[in-house]
């Protein structure tokens, strides 16, 4: 199977992959939890090549975004069906941006970054049902400053299927957080996105090397039909 990262590897890149067995199948349990982040007007932009979009939204990730978006609202809709919760997560902060950490580090329009703004909002394609949770924070990581781990914990969840965005910011954030806390975690790969492509290709392979698996859509849905099943077993590998 080709993964996006191949092409930006070097022979040496290759050796040492081969040699340290980096990449290696965790799996994932009997209890997941899809997890969305960030999917937010402001984050995925318009539906046109980035950088024809940058004017009106300059942390927007552009077709690439809507891309992932379309794999993300099938697995979405497979969960549903198969009773396995959905979490999303928005980014925003709240009436300053004086805790907005990657505000010091790019020029823009901050104000469409504070709770309430519809720039702050769920794409619509995307919008969460009642009985979803939303999860707000000011970090990258969903773990920082909110209440996500109680959630997951009194929900006996297991295992998170991450989608969404950016690949190297809050999801790459996101994924090696719930590793740390002894969580299994699978990112879509091809239900991310990333307003840099090298960034996207790198953060795959950086989670796929050492934290968590990375897997195509259509394996994710062979999971989650199989969670669906009601299987016993400790893990369920791909």
């Amino acid at each position: 199977m080709s993964r996006v990262w191949e092409d930006a590897l070097t022979e040496a890149d290759r050796t040492v992959i081969e040699k340290g067995g980096y990449g290696t199948e965790r799996g994932l349990g009997n209890t997941p939890a899809l997890v969305i982040i960030d999917t937010q007007h402001n984050y995925v932009g318009a539906k046109k090549p980035i950088t024809d979009q940058l004017d009106e939204w300059p942390s927007g990730g552009g077709q690439e975004a809507w891309d992932a978006i379309e794999k993300i609202k099938e697995l979405r809709e497979l969960a549903y069906e198969n009773e396995i919760p959905v979490i999303y997560t928005r980014n925003v902060q709240k009436k300053t941006i004086n805790f907005d950490s990657f505000a010091v580090k790019a020029k823009r329009d901050n104000t469409k970054y504070i709770d309430g703004r519809p720039e702050t909002q769920i794409v619509d394609e995307l919008a969460p049902r009642e009985t979803d949770l939303v999860v707000d924070k000011s970090y990258a990581s969903a773990f920082f400053g909110t209440p996500f781990i109680s959630y997951l914990i009194k929900m006996g969840i297991d295992s998170l299927i991450i989608v969404g965005g950016s690949t190297s910011g809050c999801v790459r954030a996101t994924a090696v957080d719930a590793v740390t806390h002894n969580f299994n975690v699978a990112v879509v790969e091809d239900g991310v996105y990333d307003r840099i492509e090298l960034s996207h290709k790198a953060g795959l392979l950086d989670l796929w090397m050492k934290y968590c698996d990375v897997l195509p859509s259509e394996k994710v849905q062979e999971y989650i039909k199989k969670v669906g099943e009601g299987r016993e077993s400790r893990f369920i590998n791909l």
